[in-house]
């Protein structure tokens, strides 16, 4: 058995394994153990929460119960700037579910878009079904599967998107065999013409440079927004102009203003990232991303 494999195993035992638990004095609505995480749904100052794991400040979704529409976490937000990269999609994907945020927000703001969402974990699809006011619309698909094999199917098929958001995360971090060239390269064969591509990542990581330089070696340019994470964006066919961007975000303002997007909070976050050391290693299906959040300091 190679090394990978048995890391993978490992981590998938691990996040079975542990227990997870509420912040003190939050109410627990919901605990299940799937094959592959721990869920806990619970509520505290207004937010109904998701969380993999015993650190419970790593929510995965939130949902404020006053304003189900509005969009709780600053990554959320920073995901609707890639409509000011193409304001309108008609087929997007979106690669991880989880309390349907993403899925949910996109369709009111585009009814008539095709939207395909991918979650590995059926217990995931469920909890954000029941607790979280995920309902697909009569244009959304949800896959109960690896977004990594969907994918891979989608480009045997010859389908293309013109929106895709990477959204995958498990109870440490995107799974790592969505975080490589190979994979970027695969995303990068659905996307159509002027296709965007949207990824969240952490801000501060170990992978943080590999990252950058791996997305670099697929796309060239692309602008990295930064609050609490880091939302990668890129566009097929070169980044827009400030200009082109400016113009969509003020066409799009009234509509994103319900979820709590502000283009003046917005806007001045896309800047082309630039940086890291030219020597930097890209992650590549050979060379695990596992092996470098794990190495010791």
């Amino acid at each position: 058995m190679g090394r990978r494999l048995i890391s993978g195993l490992i981590g998938v035992l691990a996040a079975v394994a542990s227990i997870a638990s509420p912040p003190d004095g939050a109410a627990v609505l919901h605990h299940e153990k799937s094959l592959y995480r721990n869920i806990f749904v619970y509520e505290e100052d207004g937010l109904r929460c998701m969380s993999f794991s015993r650190v419970t400040t790593a929510r995965q979704s939130c949902m404020a119960l006053a304003e189900p529409a509005r969009l709780v976490f600053n990554y959320a937000r920073m995901m609707m700037a890639a409509l000011y990269l193409n304001p309108a999609p008609r087929r997007i994907l979106i690669l991880g579910l989880g309390g349907g945020t993403l899925p949910s927000a996109f369709q009111r703001l585009l009814p008539a878009a095709a939207i395909d969402a991918v979650e590995i974990d059926p217990a995931v699809v469920r909890v954000a079904r029941k607790y979280f006011a995920f309902e697909p619309s009569a244009t959304t698909r949800v896959f109960e599967e690896d977004g990594r094999v969907f994918v891979k199917r989608m480009q045997r098929a010859n389908v293309t998107y013109d929106l895709v958001v990477l959204d995958a995360f498990d109870h440490e971090y995107i799974p790592e065999h969505m975080l490589t060239r190979e994979f970027l390269l695969e995303v990068k064969s659905l996307l159509g013409d002027r296709g965007v591509l949207a990824a969240n990542t952490f801000s501060v990581s170990k992978l943080y440079q590999y990252e950058s330089a791996t997305y670099f070696n697929v796309f060239g340019d692309f602008f990295g927004l930064r609050q609490n994470n880091r939302l990668i964006l890129v566009r097929l066919g070169g980044l827009p102009s400030k200009g082109e961007i400016a113009h969509n975000a003020e066409l799009l303002d009234a509509k994103l203003a319900p979820l709590g997007v502000d283009r003046n909070w917005l806007l001045p976050q896309i800047e082309i990232e630039r940086g890291w050391p030219a020597s930097t290693r890209v992650l590549t299906d050979q060379y695990s991303p596992s092996n470098l959040l794990n190495a010791p300091p």
